[in-house]
């Protein structure tokens, strides 16, 4: 009978050690890393053109810095490769560096929105690429019911799929067709500098009036015209007489 309560102390012991050595053996959680948008697209697996393109235009980079130091964070919509290869032949090529960089700042809101934010926010909602542009606009309009939240450009609207990320201060959306905006890929506004004067085309009027102008005699010829039918009279008339008086 008094080994139990040794048995007792022993097993006690052996617990208590064990739960130590376990506790000790858990490594404690460190601080999260810094957020990378080019990481969470690569997850994603099918966003290598835009990937390249925030690497060429180094808005990447401009995100990263972005997120992991503004209050405000950032909402990222993500056309897929198939919506970049969707697009006409030659429309990224034919975009200036500048360009580029507007169009892809269209798919960046500085602000981080939730897909109910989206569902009752104020349209049109600022992008990065807003301010950009003398005069633009380049906000995008959001509408939608339930879970589906449409967003529209004025020159293309599609839907936002799925979700890659939706933490503050980052929320990431795919999205299956590239966002043009209006501003670049709408009808061009006619410019209002006042159009070439045309060149005046042969009126026949004129024409008409001019031959009738030429072929009417003026004044001058009028009145000259008279003197010598009056001089031709007189000298007829002379001659008449001198005529009379020889005979």
């Amino acid at each position: 009978m008094a080994t139990t309560p040794l048995l007792l102390l022993l097993l006690t012991a052996v617990f208590l050690s064990t739960e130590i050595t376990a506790q000790r053996a858990a490594p404690a959680p460190g601080p999260a890393g810094p957020i990378n948008i080019t990481a969470i697209l690569e997850k994603g697996g099918q966003f290598v053109t835009l990937i390249r393109l925030l690497n060429t235009t180094q808005i990447g980079n401009q995100i990263n810095i972005q997120i992991n130091s503004s209050s405000e964070g950032m909402t990222v919509l993500a056309p897929t490769d198939n919506a970049f290869q969707n697009l006409k032949p030659g429309t990224l090529n034919k975009l200036s560096p500048d360009d580029q960089v507007k169009l892809i700042l269209y798919h960046v809101s500085p602000k981080f929105y939730t897909l109910e934010d989206l569902l009752s926010v104020s349209n049109p909602v600022r992008t990065q690429a807003s301010g950009r542009d003398v005069g633009g606009v380049y906000g995008l309009n959001f509408t939608g019911q339930g879970n589906q939240v449409n967003v529209s450009t004025g020159v293309v609207e599609t839907r936002l799929s799925t979700s890659l990320r939706q933490e503050r201060p980052l929320a990431v959306y795919v999205v299956d067709m590239v966002l043009l905006p209006e501003e670049m890929f709408g009808e061009r506004k006619i410019s209002p500098m006042a159009p070439p004067p045309k060149s005046k085309s042969p009126d026949v009027s004129d024409d008409s009036e001019s031959s009738k102008k030429a072929a009417a005699p003026s004044e001058s010829e009028k009145s000259g015209s008279g003197e010598m039918n009056t001089g031709l009279g007189l000298g007829l008339g002379l001659v008449v007489l001198c005529l009379k008086f020889l005979l």
